[in-house]
């Protein structure tokens, strides 16, 4: 059977899925910019790992899974992929990104890297001797927005923290063994109103563009801070960063963003705003789930869906189902 890998993927990220498969395939690599090229491949294709989809892609006549290295879905125009394809993605970032929304709330009520650079300098500021006094995590409230994998994995250990912990989600579940009580998303103004730190962890649609506009953040505690690791676009853009640089939130720990590199600008700005400023919030460059337990557990979870399709078995984390 052959795979087909879009160059721009053949970049390491996937250089396991062939020491993880155990039935044959073909790996072929098309340059996805080289229309013609990809034309071809995709005629004798019976699996694609892309990210994207678009709607004025060749016809791909064998295609029976087109394989998400990660798990964002956004990219994707289901209505073009071919009927006797199915659609999966993976996640397995859940871990990584969990530990960094716990280090980024340490790093917010603790303030370790201020005072070590501080005490570099001979400053004792914040200590036993001249406060103030750090905050903790104890007792204070998490709001979840989106409790699938990362909202689940976050909760485990914030509870663990001593940390109170309520959600909100499309897919209501009540009680919950984490979580106080996970809530529909039609409450969201509620978690908002109570909590201390807000975490998007839903995935970006129609649905969810700008859900956080200067309505809600207006809905916050004035000291809350809200934590983006999921789209850039599910807060609105001017909406945060007014409320960050007037001081109606507390602030904002951001990870995922409103632009992107590009290869003729490789340093751009992450936002037509100037968060950089703004000494409230905290800025990463959509790290939170690039830890070193991910590429193995993903790529072995695509070497696992190969196996299944190239075996007639059902195949693991379906987004979309094949109609045929």
């Amino acid at each position: 059977m052959k795979l087909l890998i879009k160059k721009v993927d053949n970049d390491g990220r996937l250089k396991l899925v062939g020491d993880f498969v155990t039935t044959k395939w073909d790996f072929a690599v098309v340059d996805s910019d080289n229309r013609s090229a990809l034309s071809a491949a995709l005629q004798t294709a019976d699996a694609m790992i892309s990210m994207d989809w678009p709607a004025d892609m060749p016809t791909a006549p064998r295609l029976k899974l087109l394989q998400l290295p990660g798990a964002g879905i956004d990219d994707i125009e289901f209505s073009a992929v071919p009927n006797q394809a199915a659609v999966c993605n993976v996640h397995e970032h859940e871990v990584g990104i969990a530990e960094y929304v716990m280090a980024a709330m340490l790093q917010w009520v603790i303030g370790i890297p201020s005072m070590d650079a501080a005490l570099r300098h001979g400053d004792w500021t914040g200590s036993h001797i001249s406060g103030p006094r750090h905050r903790e995590l104890l007792g204070q409230t998490l709001g979840i927005v989106g409790y699938g994998r990362i909202g689940r994995e976050t909760a485990k250990r914030a509870k663990a923290f001593g940390m109170r912990v309520i959600a909100c989600s499309r897919t209501p579940r009540g009680e919950d063994d984490v979580a106080g009580q996970v809530m529909p998303l039609s409450e969201l103004e509620s978690v908002l109103t109570q909590a201390d730190f807000v975490l998007l962890a839903l995935p970006l649609d129609q649905g969810t563009k700008s859900i956080i506009d200067a309505k809600r953040l207006a809905r916050m505690k004035s000291d809350g801070v809200i934590i983006n690791v999921a789209r850039g676009a599910l807060i609105d853009e001017e909406a945060l960063f007014l409320a960050c640089r007037e001081r109606r939130i507390g602030g904002a720990i951001i990870d995922t963003w409103y632009r992107y590199p590009k290869p003729d600008d490789p340093r751009g700005d992450p936002s037509a705003f100037p968060f950089r400023d703004l000494d409230n919030v905290i800025m990463t460059p959509h790290a939170s789930a690039w830890s070193d337990g991910l590429l193995p557990r993903r790529n072995r979870i695509i070497a696992e869906n190969l196996d299944r399709l190239a075996s007639g078995e059902p195949l693991l984390n379906v987004v979309h189902p094949r109609s045929h």
